[in-house]
C-alpha cells in the first residue's frame, strides 16, 4: 500500500483532485489538510505561499495511474505528487484500501 502526498493551491482544488481520484477508484480515501505554508524555488526565485495538503491511500500498482490523474486535473504545471510505502498498520484498514481501489 502507498501513501500519496499532493499539494494544491487551495482547499477547493485539493477537494476537486481528491474527488477525481477517489471517484476513479485510484485512491480509497483522501484527507484534505488546510493551513500549510510552502517555501520553494520557482522561476528563479524563492517563493512562499499558502497551500493545502492532500494525502491519499492507494495500492502500489495504482500510483502511476493516480499520478497521471492528478496531473490531468491539477492546476499546477508541475504538481507535487510523491508516494511513500505503508510498511505496517491496521490490517483491516489496509485490506479496505485494497478492496476499494481498482
Amino acid at each position: 500500500m502507498q501513501w500519496v502526498y499532493v499539494t494544491a493551491s487551495n482547499r477547493d482544488e485539493a477537494l476537486s483532485v481528491a474527488r477525481a481520484c477517489v471517484e476513479a477508484r485510484l485512491a480509497a480515501c483522501a484527507n484534505v489538510l488546510d493551513g500549510a505554508t510552502s517555501v520553494y524555488w520557482w522561476d528563479g526565485a524563492v517563493r512562499e505561499g499558502p497551500e493545502t495538503v492532500l494525502i491519499m491511500k492507494t495500492r502500489r500498482d495504482l500510483v502511476d495511474a493516480l499520478t497521471e490523474k492528478v496531473r490531468a486535473v491539477h492546476g499546477y504545471s508541475c504538481p507535487c505528487v510523491v508516494s511513500l510505502d505503508i510498511d505496517n498498520g491496521n490490517p483491516a484498514f489496509l485490506q479496505w484500501i485494497g478492496e476499494e481501489t481498482r
